[in-house]
């Protein structure tokens, strides 16, 4: 890594160096989705977002313990409806029937845009008896109560020694004004408290038994367990998108506070919201679309559909903190970005340093490319910065095509220089931001026109063509079959 990583904490809201726990090693852990409808453009937005912070710290050397959950408890709403629940209902199905489906669905959308896999991919359900444990702790520690088969953290009694709304920036004052009436109010002491277990309602499907009652864990407790079981009980990065800040980062921040005495996290990493046409991407607003659609341009507001990768590529135009504003313009000029960025890739891959030439270089040339090199690595390290990172590489491709294009001679770069431009081109697009070439070509189209070159040849009697013709797709396994008044293929048996 050239230079200091500074990331952007959302708890102190500074940019701050990044000094890991325990060096080499970096504990990340990323609230996942909720497994119970699609995959909507803000997770795929979130996970690209930390899939290249996980890359990015991985190709700095840095050994990371990547953990992502996966919510398959049917928590209860604002609106006191469980949606776990409600579909398997609607469906007919177990509820654990809709989590497999989702998850898989999940799953599948973030193969689609290269994200890597988790290291660990835990899940609610899989850790009950730690959230028990953790309920009871907080019990012992008098920041947790009883009332009516349900548990619910003392947000007033935690506020006494320590500050809830660091994270947010909120004052409890303001809160306890903001607060609705909401199903189960008045089991709590006060209206701020939030439920650590959840006495179940007869049609609640999700259930499991306690000395408090039949019932399921809070939404905010399972990424406490989770977090701290598999990183440790202080970790280094904690994610999610801005929409979990509060109040269900806050949540975890209370619970670890209350429970064990200290924050889980050091660094807190948040991304922005996703706008169309300037507006909030809502359902509401008829302007939200999900990833398939995208790439089919299956809706009224896309005028065409989009690679994964040409979208993966136009996210990370934009900084991981930043708004991302969708629009056929936008998706437009991403897509002539990567096909650029693709278009270069092809010709560096292809591109060898010559045997023979002299491996010195100018100065004024070796100056420049290591230079643009090393901007790569400080625009990563200035808080994952990739739309500035995407810049540089655009700017080491520009002398790609002067070394294709013969306008800059290979000895003007030396061999290391041009063998670290390449490494630095390669690496920052596919390992770090990961972006891959896609294949558009379709080999069906360009068989069938050796097919209809081959029958042409045999009209002609080109014979020589002809046996070349089947000598090459026969190497490519598929067997030219001469038919009455017509030509055909079969794969070779």
């Amino acid at each position: 890594m050239i230079g200091k990583l500074r990331v952007t904490n959302s708890l102190t809201r500074t940019k701050e160096t990044f000094e890991p726990y325990n060096p080499p090693f970096v504990g990340m852990y990323v609230c996942g989705p909720t497994v119970y409808s699609d995959v909507h453009l803000g997770n795929v937005r979130t996970f690209v977002s930390f899939d290249v912070i996980n890359r990015y710290l991985k190709f700095s050397g840095y050994k990371v313990r990547y953990v992502r959950n996966i919510t398959d408890v049917g928590h209860l709403l604002d609106s006191g409806e469980d949606k776990i629940s409600k579909k398997a209902k609607l469906d007919n199905l177990e509820p654990m029937e809709i989590v497999q489906k989702y998850s898989n669905d999940f799953h599948q959308v973030m193969a689609t845009f290269n994200a890597l896999p988790p290291d660990i991919e835990p899940s609610a359900t899989g850790h009950l008896l730690e959230q028990i444990e953790m309920i009871k702790k907080l019990m012992a520690n008098g920041l947790a109560y009883e009332s009516n088969g349900s548990v619910y953290f003392d947000v007033t009694k935690y506020n006494e020694s320590q500050d809830y709304g660091k994270l947010s920036g909120r004052k409890i004052d303001e809160l306890l004004n903001q607060t609705r009436d909401l199903d189960g109010q008045d089991d709590k002491r006060n209206a701020l408290d939030f439920a650590l277990w959840k006495k179940a309602a007869p049609e609640h499907i999700m259930r499991w038994e306690t000395e408090w009652s039949v019932g399921f864990p809070g939404w905010h407790l399972e990424c406490s367990v989770m977090s701290t079981k598999y990183l440790g009980q202080q970790f280094d990065i904690h994610g999610g998108g801005m929409d979990l800040k509060f109040p269900h980062h806050e949540c975890e921040i209370a619970q670890c506070n209350g429970a064990e005495g200290h924050d889980p996290a050091k660094y807190w990493i948040h991304t922005n919201m996703l706008t169309v046409n300037g507006q909030k991407m809502s359902k509401s607003l008829g302007n939200s679309f999900l990833p398939w659609q995208l790439i089919s341009g299956d809706h009224p507001m896309l005028s065409r559909g989009y690679s994964p990768m040409t979208i993966r590529f136009f996210m990370l135009q934009s900084h991981y903190a930043s708004t991302l504003d969708f629009s056929n313009d936008a998706l437009n000029a991403a897509v002539k970005g990567y096909a650029k960025l693709v278009n270069g890739l092809r010709v560096l891959k292809e591109m060898t340093f010559p045997p023979e030439g002299p491996g010195q270089g100018e100065e004024t040339q070796v100056a420049q490319i290591n230079k643009m090199c090393d901007n790569c690595y400080h625009a990563m390290n200035d808080d994952f910065n990739t739309a500035l990172t995407i810049g540089h590489i655009f700017n080491l491709l520009k002398k790609v095509n002067s070394l294709h294009t013969g306008q800059l001679g290979f000895e003007q770069l030396g061999k290391s220089t041009f063998d670290r431009m390449k490494e630095t081109i390669l690496g920052f697009t596919e390992e770090v931001l990961g972006l891959k070439q896609e294949s558009t070509i379709n080999g069906e189209n360009l068989l069938q026109l050796l097919l209809e070159e081959y029958k042409n040849a045999k009209e002609t009697k080109a014979y020589d063509k002809v046996d070349q013709l089947r000598a090459k797709l026969k190497a490519e396994g598929i067997l030219v079959k001469d038919m009455k008044g017509s030509i055909d293929w079969a794969y070779e048996e």
